[in-house]
């Protein structure tokens, strides 16, 4: 059987079928509507297929305007907006069935030396990865088994998430522990992702969608409520200041 993230790779690998059109594939699902993760990674994808490959992801933002429908594919539309000294930027419009479901804009720097530079120190008291359990074990944990869906989505899943903190299941749980909104996770890809540093980007850019609302669902209830399939995020945004390829499979 494929490995988990041999496919991500693969759902990264898009069809180019003009000098700035690309064609992503849409895995046939159970899901009401295609993972946001998925279409912003393509999208990211297409957008650095236009570039000369010599300048690293700088950051994203992106707009999802519609659900996309799973097992449809989703056609990219790069506009080159600029390619200047330092910076390139792109513009992505994803189309599904004639209808823009998503747009993108990403900022790729070539490196060079910073004047400034300033960072708040990183916290060091996370727990080591190995000690905490991975996220099926700790829903079965709690549920005594998967959902027939959810053990099949949990063996499609390219990366092996774990949360620093236990996941809270019942409003008095929340009430009775209240914290900042706030989500901690360790992540990585359950499996090689290759050479290419903007799959390793676009990869990582796939997976920020996993665990996005966790902070914002915090204060109001369980992070794995009832409205955990219902809820979406509208817009993304991300800045590379670290490596990608620390996605990399141990």
């Amino acid at each position: 059987m494929t490995n988990p993230a041999e496919r991500l790779v693969d759902l990264l690998d898009l069809e180019r079928i003009e000098v700035n059109i690309f064609r992503g594939l849409s895995p046939h699902e159970s899901l009401q509507r295609v993972f946001g993760g998925q279409v912003a990674g393509q999208a990211l994808v297409a957008a650095g297929r236009t570039t000369d490959g010599e300048r690293p992801v700088h950051s994203l933002h992106a707009y999802f305007l519609r659900p996309g429908r799973p097992g449809v594919p989703i056609v990219y539309q790069v506009e080159r907006i600029r390619d200047g000294r330092s910076f390139t930027t792109r513009r992505v419009t994803a189309v599904q069935e004639g209808r823009t479901i998503f747009n993108l804009t990403a900022s790729f720097h070539r490196p060079e030396e910073g004047g400034i530079e300033h960072q708040l120190p990183p916290r060091l008291d996370f727990p080591d990865p190995e000690t905490l359990p991975t996220l099926p074990d700790e829903i079965r944990a709690h549920l005594g088994a998967l959902p027939e869906a959810l053990e099949r989505m949990a063996r499609r899943q390219p990366f092996d998430i774990r949360y620093v903190e236990r996941l809270r299941w019942t409003p008095e749980e929340i009430e009775k522990k209240r914290t900042d909104p706030r989500s901690a996770v360790w992540m990585r890809a359950v499996g090689p992702l290759g050479d290419d540093p903007l799959v390793h980007t676009c990869a990582l850019t796939y997976a920020s969608d996993m665990t996005l609302l966790d902070a914002v669902r915090i204060p109001i209830e369980p992070l794995w409520g009832p409205r955990g399939f219902d809820m979406a995020s509208l817009d993304h945004s991300k800045e590379q200041y670290s490596h990608p390829r620390v996605l990399a499979h141990a």
